[in-house]
Parts: C-alpha cells; sequence; structure tokens
C-alpha cells in the first residue's frame, strides 16, 4: 500500500508539473492579426523563434483593415497594417507604430505564351479602371514591341478586403494617373469599377493563377511561392524595371525614417532608375500603455530578435528588404521611451 500511494503521489506531483508546464507554455503565445503583405516571413519568424525559445506567435492574416480593427479593439498583442496610421491618428488611439521589413506589389498575370511583360502606370491604371480590356490592346501592344499578345479578354483580379498591398497599388496608381485618382483614388479598401474579388494575397494568386487571361497584384513573396509570372514596370525615372530585392532596396533608399512622425512613410513611385514603383514598409501597431503587458513584453522580445541576423537572413530568402541598423536602432529607442508599465519601460533594449 505504501508503495502504491508513493507512485499515486508521484504521478500527481508529474500530472501536475505537466499542467503547470503546459500553462506556462500557453501563456507564452503572442497574438497578432492584420496584413497578408508580411504573413509569410511572420511565418518563417514564428517557427524559427519557438524553436529557439519556445514561445509561439499566433499570427492571422485577415488583411490591414482587419489588423487596424483587432488592435483597437485590444483582442491581439499587435495589429499590422502595411497602410500606415497617420500620427494624429496614432496618438488618438494610444498607438505606436514601427516597420518591420520592406517589400514591393507586383502585378502578377496568367497569360498564355507571354511570359515578359512590360506595363506602364498609366496603362496598369487603365487595366484596372476597366478602358483597356484586351490583351492586344494598343497601349499594351506599344509597351511590349514584337510580343504575340492574344485578343483575350483582361480578366481584372483586385482585393475584396480591407488591404494595405490595396493601398499601396491604389496610391501608386493615384499618383500616377489622375483619372484613376479622380475615380477609385488611394485606400484600404476602394470601390472598384470592375474584376473579380479575392481575399488577402493568397485569394487574389489563387484566382490568377485558375484564371486564363487574369491579372492581379500580390506581395513579391506571393508570386515568388506560386511561381507566377510578373509583370515589369516603368517607373518614376523612365525605366523599365523587374521585381527584385535590389529593385525594391533601390526605392527603399530614398527613405528618411528620421523625419516621419509616427513612421508615416510611404515609399510609392520613389525616384532612381533601378526603383520598383510600387515599393512598401508593413507596420506593427501597438499599444503605449499595453493591456497584457506579460504578452506585450514577449512580442518586444520576438521583433528584437527578427531585427538581428538570423531574422535578416529569413527576410532576405523571400526577398524582402530588411531595415537598416541605424533605422531598427531608432525603433528600439522608442520601445524604450514609448511603451510603459506603470511609467516604466517596457522594453530595456
Amino acid at each position: 500500500m505504501k508503495h502504491v500511494a508513493q507512485n499515486a503521489l508521484k504521478s500527481a506531483v508529474i500530472v501536475a508539473a505537466a499542467l503547470v508546464a503546459a500553462a506556462a507554455a500557453q501563456a507564452q503565445e503572442i497574438t497578432g492579426a492584420g496584413a497578408s503583405f508580411p504573413a509569410p516571413i511572420y511565418a518563417k519568424w514564428a517557427d524559427a523563434y519557438k524553436t529557439k525559445t519556445g514561445v509561439s506567435l499566433n499570427y492571422q492574416s485577415i488583411g490591414s483593415g482587419g489588423g487596424i480593427k483587432q488592435i483597437k479593439a485590444k483582442t491581439v498583442t499587435f495589429g499590422a497594417s502595411d497602410a500606415p496610421l497617420k500620427p494624429e491618428e496614432l496618438d488618438q488611439a494610444g498607438l505606436i507604430q514601427f516597420p518591420t521589413v520592406i517589400g514591393g506589389v507586383v502585378p502578377v498575370v496568367n497569360l498564355e505564351g507571354v511570359s515578359n511583360l512590360a506595363l506602364d502606370g498609366a496603362t496598369l491604371a487603365n487595366i484596372f479602371l476597366g478602358t483597356v480590356k484586351t490583351w492586344n490592346d494598343p497601349a499594351i501592344a506599344k509597351l511590349n514591341p514584337g510580343a504575340k499578345l492574344p485578343d483575350t479578354a483582361i480578366a481584372v483580379v483586385r482585393r475584396s478586403d480591407g488591404s494595405g498591398t490595396n493601398f499601396l497599388f491604389t496610391d501608386y496608381l493615384s499618383k500616377v494617373s489622375p483619372t484613376f485618382k479622380d475615380k477609385v483614388g488611394a485606400a484600404t479598401s476602394v470601390e472598384w469599377p470592375v474584376g473579380i474579388g479575392a481575399k488577402g494575397n493568397e485569394g487574389v494568386a489563387n484566382t490568377v493563377k485558375q484564371t486564363q487571361g487574369a491579372i492581379g497584384y500580390v506581395e513579391y513573396a506571393y508570386a515568388l511561392e506560386n511561381k507566377m509570372p510578373t509583370a515589369s514596370l516603368v517607373n518614376a525615372a523612365g525605366k523599365t524595371v523587374s521585381p527584385t530585392s535590389d529593385a525594391f532596396s533601390a526605392a527603399a533608399a530614398n527613405a528618411d525614417w528620421s523625419k516621419a512622425p509616427g513612421n508615416y512613410l510611404i515609399l510609392t513611385n520613389q525616384p532612381g532608375d533601378g526603383s520598383w514603383p510600387i515599393t512598401g514598409a508593413t507596420f506593427i501597431l501597438m499599444y503605449k500603455q499595453p493591456v497584457d503587458a506579460k504578452a506585450a513584453g514577449e512580442a518586444l522580445k520576438f521583433f528584437d530578435w527578427a531585427y538581428a541576423a538570423d531574422g535578416d537572413k529569413l527576410a532576405d530568402d523571400l526577398h524582402y528588404v530588411v531595415l537598416p541598423d541605424a533605422v531598427v536602432a531608432g525603433i528600439k529607442k522608442q520601445w524604450t521611451n514609448d511603451i510603459k508599465v506603470e511609467g516604466k519601460p517596457l522594453f530595456g533594449g
């Protein structure tokens, strides 16, 4: 009986310890929601970070509009958006905003027999306005001399949800086309005159792949992952450029974050021969006075790790552009100065 009692006690201790460990592991979960633009790199970072620390990140790729709503509703540790909030909106909500990586939005096409398509901003805008309707339209033919363009109808695929990718794409088109700016404008959600709606970068990529004659727009990592043909674009310098990490970096080189209150900075249609015209940063939104200090502290540790060498390598592999060291140093200073619990900095740097 004595041995039975001891064994029972030992089993109870083991079970209790396991429950405590499980509860601790469960508590060490960071929650985030928002932009699908950075979802591929956040997934890579999350896997690597959990392996290293045991702390998990539960990130929901629901679009920038959803991420802003979730953080304002205080249901997640951080929100994510590719459309930066203006300083006055951040102040009103008690939030801070900081970039994580820079990437490019690229036109993706499904056009049999055509693999090296070139477009300029005005023609791309007219496609999404519905005034350029077939692939052999003279405006497209002029940009692609010698190409055998079919008379296939253009199937426009655009985002149906509130989206930072939408914002970057429409911001660019509004800058290069007064007609687009007047009729559609730049926002996370717009009233599109034509097209098939799809949710998330994932939805747009899948719909374009399944639709002959389609054109859509996605973050570059989704084009790579799905092995989708991309169109080159004529940039602000009049040069035809392909979407590459170097082209995103060339556009990002114009960024001066030190002169951007609240890190509000838009990188579309930047000057420079090598600049990709639809380049943008993606941002994290967190409370200056977090509701759950422990979770917020874990989130800052996560992003601190993501900005270091291991995180940078994973971002490079997915063709995102990492932030310069000086910018990262400024972000960490911002954390120390702005995110506080009972008047004390949550992040010690």
